[in-house]
C-alpha cells in the first residue's frame, strides 16, 4: 500500500526523467485500482501529442483489454496540482465503486467533479 494514496489504490509506476530538449526535470506516475478496472495516467500533456505545457490525469477503464476507453480527466500545470486532483478521483471513484458493474457510473462521477468546467 502506497502512503500518499487512498488504500484500495497502488502506484503502478512513477519515473522522473529530463527530456532532451531541456532542463527541467519531468515526472510520470500511473495508479491502478484494486479491481485491476481502473487506471490512472498523471504525465506531462506532452506525451499524449499535446502541444500543451503541464500536467493531464487520465482514465483508462479496463486497461490492456481490447474494450478499455481512455478520458482526459484534466490538464493543469504542475505536477503536484494533477496530483491531488488524481487523489481526489480515486476518493471520488472509491465512494462510488461497487463492482465491475458500476464502473462506468463511478468513472463518470469522480470524472464531473474533477473535471475542469468551462
Amino acid at each position: 500500500m502506497d502512503a500518499d494514496v487512498p488504500p484500495e489504490w497502488n502506484t503502478e509506476e512513477s519515473r522522473t526523467y529530463t527530456p532532451a530538449d531541456t532542463d527541467r526535470e519531468m515526472e510520470y506516475r500511473m495508479y491502478r485500482h484494486e479491481s485491476g478496472d481502473l487506471r490512472l495516467k498523471v504525465a506531462p500533456a506532452s506525451l499524449d501529442g499535446e502541444d500543451h505545457p503541464g500536467y493531464a490525469l487520465t482514465a483508462t477503464t479496463y486497461p490492456g483489454l481490447d474494450l478499455s476507453e481512455t478520458i482526459r480527466v484534466r490538464t493543469v500545470l504542475t505536477f503536484e496540482r494533477c496530483g491531488r486532483i488524481a487523489r481526489q478521483f480515486m476518493d471520488l471513484f472509491a465512494a462510488n465503486y461497487d463492482g465491475p458493474g458500476s464502473l462506468e457510473d463511478a468513472v463518470d462521477y469522480a470524472y464531473e467533479r474533477t473535471r475542469e468546467h468551462r
